[in-house]
């Protein structure tokens, strides 16, 4: 189990473009789809603590899903196997753009790579705002839908886009987890 945690990870680390939010649909697809390792509801759970926390949030979620999976060496393994790819493809990388700093085709991909990362990060958000108002990743109609997180989400977006007062986000998150408490 744990080799295949490591590979998983490595490969998510591997074929992930633009890192964040970019990353969460290859890691839901490989954990909650492919493997079965955790439910879609645990994987949300994992999602949020990992916003919470400091750090990346590619690394927090392949660390709190190895934990989840495989204890504290999955944990190990799963966040060493995230990273990992990076850390190799970076070096190279580094050397690379140093030598073709002036390369037309190297600006073009880059901007290609740009907008291929929106898309991603558009999924993921879509992704947990459907996960958050009806249980569910995918949008199945009739679906349930949660209003009591909506009204929580529309109190905290309220708050963020209102120009008289500036909020600090960790104080919206533990003002929404307390009204999360209290409604729920």
């Amino acid at each position: 189990m744990l080799i295949y945690l490591f590979l998983t990870f490595f490969q998510i680390g591997l074929f992930s473009i633009g890192g964040g939010y970019a990353i969460i649909p290859l890691i839901q697809e490989q954990v909650v789809q492919i493997h079965g390792w955790i439910t879609q509801k645990t994987f949300a759970d994992i999602i949020t603590i990992s916003q919470m926390t400091p750090g990346p949030l590619a690394v927090n979620t392949s660390t709190f899903v190895g934990l989840q999976v495989a204890g504290i060496w999955g944990a190990v393994l799963a966040t060493i196997g995230c990273i990992l790819a990076g850390v190799v493809i970076s070096i190279v990388l580094c050397w690379f753009f140093q030598s073709h700093q002036k390369s037309v085709y190297l600006s073009g991909l880059l901007k290609g790579l740009k907008a291929a990362s929106v898309g991603l990060i558009t999924s993921a958000a879509g992704i947990i705002i459907l996960l958050t108002f009806t249980g569910n990743s995918r949008l199945m109609l009739p679906a349930h839908f949660d209003f009591r997180a909506a009204a929580i989400f529309t109190g905290a977006l309220i708050l963020l886009l209102q120009k008289k007062v500036k909020v600090n986000p960790m104080v919206l998150m533990v003002l929404t987890g307390l009204a999360g408490v209290v409604i729920y």
